[in-house]
């Protein structure tokens, strides 16, 4: 098949993509080609598309090929693949990071996301929302038998994502835990993780249209954000949280929105020793609003970055979500693609969109 259909951001710092034909490429040394069934749809997408994060080094180019959610089966096998473990007709995944170099610092400490020479699906390389990508054989995420195409999309970078920053929160079984964000598309994964698979006692903080969902997915108790800032002041959610955990206050928070005001907030409800785990990144860019060193120093406190979790963490995750999460996703054909960056952008969504990569007609 020498072309194949693909989508495009054609307007960068709009919602706006469309679809063309590309050269359909041959596996190099060391690669496979992939034909892409299910795509997951991140809001990490939407901030690259419309330039929301204005610290990136470079900005978007016009005519990338989005989508970094990719599960698909291999076609086709380069050189000195042969020897390898992925076959033709596997089922495997690409990621966010689409390669790393394996040698550097961050590479040989697990930290696959901040690797200087890292190739990013959707940004600085052809993405997901294509017929065909070439992908590492080395770097593809084998999907687990019984695990459907469509299931394992979103856990590629959302289920991932959390999956880190929950591990990097120092947690235990029976600790409490903060999700901010809960009903989003990472959030209500880390609350499905963090309660089934972790054993954590995980508080959603989100809008009250998205309680029953957050409850659903695990949440312990649920928090809206909304209704307790107004009513209580700006302390009513830090209030609440030490009065839910008998005046202590959580053991970690993994903010999940882009919202300073999330980040701000956390400060008051971690207890001593707590940890805050960054993961949402708002577009402006602001400091941490209350990370005061008397506050640090009384409490020993601890704030950590979390980007995609390493190619274990990838393998970790669908393995720990095919027990037990229940991921609450909608399929959605191409020609939808718009609408949905739409209906993310306005906080219509619950859970995660999927689109389906046959549905080109």
């Amino acid at each position: 098949m020498p072309t194949h259909k693909a989508i495009v951001y054609d307007k960068p710092g709009e919602i706006s993509t469309c679809v063309v034909e590309v050269e359909t490429p041959s596996p190099g040394p060391g690669e496979i080609l992939v034909k892409i069934t299910h795509s997951g749809i991140c809001h990490s997408d939407l901030s690259l598309m419309t330039s929301t994060w204005k610290f990136l080094a470079e900005p978007l180019k016009s005519g990338q090929i989005g989508g970094h959610e990719g599960v698909g089966v291999v076609t086709q096998l380069g050189p000195s693949c042969e020897s390898s473990d992925i076959k033709v007709g596997d089922r495997v995944g690409i990621k966010w990071i689409a390669s790393v170099c394996g040698n550097c610092a961050p590479c040989l400490l697990g930290a696959d996301g901040v690797c200087p020479k890292a190739k990013v699906s959707g940004f600085t390389c052809p993405g997901t929302f294509q017929e065909y990508v070439l992908a590492p054989a080395h770097y593809a995420t084998p999907i687990p038998d019984g695990m459907a195409s469509e299931v394992a999309a979103p856990l590629l970078c959302g289920g991932v994502t959390v999956y880190s920053a929950l591990k990097k929160s120092k947690a235990q079984p029976g600790d409490w835990v903060v999700i901010a964000g809960a009903g989003g598309g990472l959030g209500h994964l880390g609350i499905q993780l963090g309660s089934r698979g972790m054993g954590f006692r995980m508080i959603g903080l989100d809008v009250s249209s998205k309680e029953d969902f957050v409850r659903n997915c695990g949440a312990e108790l649920f928090i809206d954000i909304t209704k307790d800032s107004a009513d209580e002041g700006e302390k009513g959610i830090a209030e609440k949280i030490r009065a839910i955990t008998g005046g202590d206050g959580a053991t970690a928070v993994v903010v999940c929105s882009a919202s300073n005001a999330a980040y701000a907030q956390a400060m008051d409800y971690l207890k001593f020793n707590g940890t805050l785990v960054c993961v949402g990144v708002p577009g402006e860019g602001k400091p941490i609003e209350g990370v005061c060193p008397h506050l640090m120093v009384a409490k020993q406190l601890n704030v950590a970055g979390s980007t995609v979790g390493n190619r274990r963490d990838a393998i970790e995750t669908l393995a720990m979500a095919q027990r037990v999460v229940a991921t609450p996703f909608s399929i959605e054909k191409v020609s939808n693609l718009n609408k949905t960056f739409h209906d993310m952008k306005a906080g219509y969504l619950k859970g995660r969109v999927v689109l389906d990569m046959q549905s080109w007609a």
